[in-house]
């Protein structure tokens, strides 16, 4: 499942990958695919099954 959100470094919109396999919580990191940084993406279901994310700056 794809879901478009901003880097936190650059602010620039990015598309991450959820696997809805992977359950309604999920963190792992991803590197920007605009400016290459490490963001720590969080990710959780609603009862619906839709998921939000959040992306945060990895060294923070």
């Amino acid at each position: 499942m794809e879901i478009e959100t901003e880097c936190p470094y650059c602010g620039e919109p990015i598309t991450v990958w959820i696997d809805p396999g992977g359950g309604s919580r999920q963190r792992y990191v991803e590197d920007c695919s605009v400016c290459c940084r490490p963001i720590e993406i969080g990710a959780r279901a609603d009862d619906d099954g839709r998921y939000e994310v959040d992306a945060a700056r990895d060294d923070d």
